[in-house]
């Protein structure tokens, strides 16, 4: 779960016979040094399930995570500008190769690509211009 309002995300256990959640950890999405405001918008887990992204708005990045298959408990990998400002959404294609950063205050979408070893993203150089971009969803066909 992102928290949008202190920059965190926060991670659960499920119990699917009792459908209750229990409190795994919280991290904060932004960089121990940052003073500025900012705020969360989007959280996203790549289609492996071995990395998990969100977007600060303020910080203009996305935080990346690894996370910890035994234990659910996320290891920060850093933080990459978006390349824009205000990122509100993201999305990740179905192949986990690239992500695609909606900046909705500087009107443009970024591209990344996804390394599958380490989670880390690059930016491609592919950026379309979209008048206040909000939301990405990928469509796939039959």
């Amino acid at each position: 779960m992102i928290n949008e309002i202190d920059s965190t995300i926060t991670t659960f256990d499920f119990d699917a016979p009792s459908g209750t959640l229990q409190t795994v950890e919280t991290v904060p999405t932004l960089p121990g040094d940052f003073g500025g405001e900012s705020a969360t918008a989007d959280i996203h887990v790549e289609p492996s399930g071995r990395f998990l992204y969100g977007s600060n708005r303020g910080h203009d990045s996305i935080a990346i995570y690894a996370i910890d298959p035994a234990s659910g408990r996320l290891q920060s990998r850093g933080h990459v500008p978006t390349g824009g400002e205000h990122p509100r959404n993201f999305g990740i294609d179905p192949s986990g190769t690239f992500l695609l950063a909606a900046n909705h205050r500087s009107d443009t979408i970024h591209t990344f690509r996804l390394n599958q070893d380490d989670g880390s993203l690059s930016p491609t150089g592919h950026i379309a211009q979209v008048q206040a971009p909000v939301c990405l969803q990928f469509l796939t066909r039959p």
